[in-house]
């Protein structure tokens, strides 16, 4: 083998491992979820407050063939503070009741309006890929963080 041959292998080689160590970085750092914040006693025990319910799933479809899946719910203040930011997890389900998806919405937040003592609220979350084996029911849904 020539000198020429061989660094140009060395060369390839050098360039797939730097490569492959930008990956692994990039990969890593986009893996990394944010913490969540620690809810206080307050925050924790006012979650029994919230009520989330009526939700239903409905599908639209466009002109170009492509889809959107919807899950409208209402959200209940049962409480007696003002709620000015509520997140919620929804759980997605197969048919043997493996969760398939798992999404975050806030139904509650800077851009609505705070959520009264005794009010309930429509809201609407869109969804533009579910996953196949969805089972099509709509999802187990948690108030996860409150902010007063």
């Amino acid at each position: 083998m020539n000198r020429t041959k061989i660094f140009v292998m060395l060369g390839a080689a050098g360039a797939l491992a730097v490569a492959l160590g930008v990956y692994v970085v990039v990969a890593r750092r986009g893996a990394a979820r944010p913490s969540r914040p620690v809810l206080t006693d307050e925050q924790r025990a006012y979650l029994t407050h919230i009520a989330v319910t009526d939700a239903r799933m409905s599908v639209a479809e466009s002109f170009a063939g492509s889809s959107m899946t919807y899950l409208d719910a209402r959200v209940a203040n049962r409480g007696a503070g003002l709620v000015r930011g509520l997140e919620i997890q929804m759980e997605f389900h197969d048919t043997l009741g493996q969760v398939v998806l798992r999404e975050e919405a806030h139904p509650v937040s800077p851009r609505t309006r705070a959520l009264k003592p005794g009010e309930t609220r429509d809201f609407r979350v869109s969804f533009e890929h579910m996953p196949a084996d969805w089972n099509r029911i709509p999802p187990t849904i948690t108030a996860t963080n409150v902010e007063f």
